[in-house]
């Protein structure tokens, strides 16, 4: 008789999970998830040039719980429990272990610092309590074994990667989800604890995080929601036929797919999604949109692969191009405009206060306000990413901080890339509908004022009823004379 349990991490589903197909096949199974207090809470980056930031924001601690809640609820349905304790893992999972009898752990793999450390530790400690560890590789699409080049010889070029896994790798079928066997006998000694809460996480000062009726979506957590944004977005809206011409958007739920909290958080699998976009494309239609979702899941692989591949060298100032030759400024006051969305930049300011408010950004918003931060300010790149992975609800720290460092021209590009951000605005936001939807003090203003207010004239402003400095801050930088410093 053999007892397993699978350790639930950032894979909180049952659908195309193989950490817990593997533990199934034992003739008892404890399902477990450990809150780690390392996760939460205010915590230094690294290096002697070291600043504090928030972990975890009130957004992202809430989208957990409910994925925790709903995991929980779909075990239950299945005659099974999640037990749910707050430690440090290599802590908890021994202790579990001995006292069900257990034989083996499975559990999945990610390839960032942070993870791998207190993975490490949980293995030590198994060994020693002499429990089998079973670990796999479950949250990318293509399997880090199924790539062409050993994972320490990939491409640090996307185009270069994405060739050549579509040319010579092929993406695994889905595990089925599995017949779940009992829970251990010596289950009813556990306590199954609480799915915690986010003021649980986070402490009794956490605000309610009510969605903002301007958001996009209000992203509620758990592999039940994510299953229905696909099938909503998939099939019955039918937006994936336009999905290449719609991404850039800015304002709504339908403009892109949304899809990223859930991945992230492991309540959807991106072979799950894949396989809903062939069978789209078998039983629709099969055009450059359907191909550009798989594309971009492709660029969500390279972060990962670019992560195991460079270590912690990815989190660093210079980053995996070793740079030392930027001047990177530390200034406090201009860091906090930045984040406050108070730049007096209007497409900066509005995608900040959209972060602030709902915890997501568009992809192009994110490109902006990062290459605002780290090349017209020159503020530690580091500090912008860092403050996304408090704020974001769907944050990854591979696809967070590479493209942070690719912006900053630290990661992987052998260029320096800025944006012009009032051309960005006037291309992607010609209305202004974008920045007053967030910057409503601008409404007031024709387009071409709303997005360079500071070429109003005094005579204007008073006609339009918008005071610089007094109803919308002025610029905190020239643009045109930042960008110089570029060229």
């Amino acid at each position: 008789m053999t007892t397993a349990l699978v350790w639930f991490r950032r894979d909180l589903r049952l659908h195309d999970n193989e950490a817990l197909a593997t533990a199934a096949a034992a003739d008892s199974l404890l399902p477990v998830y450990v809150v780690d207090p390392r996760e939460y809470g205010e915590r230094p980056y690294g290096g002697r040039d070291s600043f504090r930031f928030e972990k975890t924001g009130a957004h992202r601690a809430r989208f957990r719980c409910e994925s925790l809640s709903d995991l929980r609820a779909s075990l239950r349905e299945r005659d099974s429990e999640l037990v749910v304790r707050e430690g440090l893992p290599e802590d908890v999972l021994p202790e579990l272990a001995r006292a069900v009898g257990a034989d083996v752990v499975s559990m999945h793999t990610w390839p960032t610092p942070e993870e791998r450390g207190v993975e490490a530790a949980v293995k030590a400690r198994l060994r020693e309590a002499g429990v089998e560890i079973r670990r796999k590789w479950g949250h990318t699409l293509y399997h880090i074994n199924d790539l062409p080049t050993p994972y320490t010889d990939i491409s640090d070029t996307y185009t270069s990667f994405r060739k050549a896994v579509e040319r010579d790798a092929s993406v695994r079928e889905q595990v089925n989800t599995p017949t779940l066997p009992p829970l251990p006998d010596a289950v009813d000694a556990v306590d199954v604890g609480s799915v915690p809460t986010p003021v649980a996480l986070l402490g009794g000062d956490v605000s309610p995080t009510d969605a903002d009726e301007r958001g996009v979506l209000p992203f509620e957590g758990g592999e039940s929601a994510a299953l229905a944004r696909v099938e909503s977005y998939v099939w019955d809206a039918d937006r994936l036929r336009e999905y290449k011409q719609t991404r850039n958007g800015l304002l709504g739920e339908g403009y892109s797919s949304k899809f990223s909290p859930w991945l992230n958080e492991g309540c959807l699998s991106p072979r799950y999604v894949h396989d809903e976009v062939r069978r789209y494309e078998e039983l629709r239609v099969e055009n450059d949109s359907t191909y550009w979702l798989l594309f971009e899941l492709i660029w969500r692989d390279f972060f990962q692969f670019q992560a195991a591949k460079h270590g912690g060298t990815l989190f660093t100032r210079p980053g995996i191009r070793g740079r030392h030759d930027i001047d990177w400024r530390t200034d406090e006051r201009a860091f906090e405009r930045w984040a406050a969305g108070e730049t007096g930049i209007p497409f900066v300011d509005a995608n900040m206060r959209e972060l602030n408010e709902t915890a997501f950004m568009s992809n192009r918003g994110r490109q902006n306000v990062a290459s605002f931060l780290a090349n017209n300010l020159r503020l530690d790149w580091r500090r912008g990413a860092a403050y996304f992975e408090t704020r974001l609800v769907d944050y990854d720290p591979c696809s967070n901080y590479g493209n942070w460092a690719y912006i900053a021209g630290v990661g992987n590009d052998s260029r320096d890339r800025y944006f012009n951000i009032v051309k960005q605005a006037r291309k992607y936001d010609t209305d202004a509908e974008y920045v007053t939807h967030w910057l409503p003090e601008l409404d007031p203003l024709p387009p071409e004022f709303a997005h360079e207010p500071w070429t109003l004239s005094r005579d204007e402003q008073a006609e339009y009823g918008v005071e610089l400095g007094v109803d919308y801050p002025e610029p905190m930088v020239d643009l045109e004379q930042s960008y110089q410093k570029l060229r």
